[in-house]
């Protein structure tokens, strides 16, 4: 892996992702070669039984990844901080490990984060321009009613969001509680970002593996509305809201 220190890093949590992380990882490194992003790809691998990790090692000689082994399947939240602790940039991303976030949309995020100068931009499935591929009505339901419960906490329509880029400063000395999928609400409301911008873009269901998506990080989600919801009347703060136009002006 080339020694630049990047400006951008990308943590990829991973458990039994070895079918679709070798595609992955080469868009995503094609996406900093292309769009001259110095970039590199943080694998957060929590011991996966099919060898993720071994194989996220061998990917690391040729392309710019590091690797953080953990000893088990602790969450996907302390798998976020984790990366972001062995991150070299100063803009932290978060994507899925499935190719249900597409690198593609990587440039559109970082121009967002300079152009309005914002702390943490979101790439949203509910704004104009946005939207889901290959979801039953159920998932959509859910997920929608999901980002409604947050709404209090923020004017993000798509606070529950796994993809998004967060300036380094507004991760700093921020005690996450969240261990499942939400956390990027999590760092709204507990970190230090002022200015928040959401980028649309199409969200398409993982094409291999098995959905993370359960009733136990459904009831997860709900204590961590909660808890967010005593924390943001313990410690108010102000946030500035915007949103970007899709690529062709909608």
């Amino acid at each position: 892996m080339p020694d630049t220190a990047p400006i951008l890093s990308i943590v990829i949590p991973t458990y039994n992702e070895r079918a679709r992380l070798g595609d992955l990882v080469e868009r995503v490194s094609e996406t900093f070669r292309t769009n001259g992003i110095a970039g590199e790809i943080v694998i957060v691998d929590d011991n996966s039984p099919d060898g993720t990790g071994a194989f996220a090692e061998e990917l690391a000689v040729r392309l710019p990844v590091r690797v953080v082994h953990r000893p088990g399947k602790l969450g996907l939240g302390t798998a976020v901080i984790d990366g972001f602790a062995a991150a070299r940039g100063n803009v932290f991303g978060v994507m899925d490990a499935d190719l249900s976030h597409p690198p593609a949309v990587l440039p559109r995020m970082l121009d967002a984060l300079d152009r309005h100068q914002a702390d943490l931009v979101i790439a949203s499935r509910y704004i104009p321009g946005g939207g889901i591929n290959n979801w039953p009505m159920v998932r959509r339901a859910m997920s929608r009613f999901a980002c409604l419960l947050a709404r209090p906490l923020t004017a993000a329509r798509d606070a529950t969001s796994g993809y998004f880029l967060i300036r380094r400063h507004a991760t700093e000395d921020v005690r996450i509680q969240a261990r499942g999928f939400k956390i990027c609400l999590e760092l709204i409301v507990r970190g230090h970002a002022r200015t928040i911008v959401e980028v649309p873009y199409e969200f398409t269901d993982r094409a291999a593996g098995e959905s993370k998506m359960n009733w136990r990080e459904a009831t997860g989600y709900f204590r961590q509305v909660y808890d967010l919801y005593r924390y943001s009347r313990e410690h108010p703060r102000k946030q500035t809201y915007q949103r970007a136009s899709a690529p062709d002006g909608r």
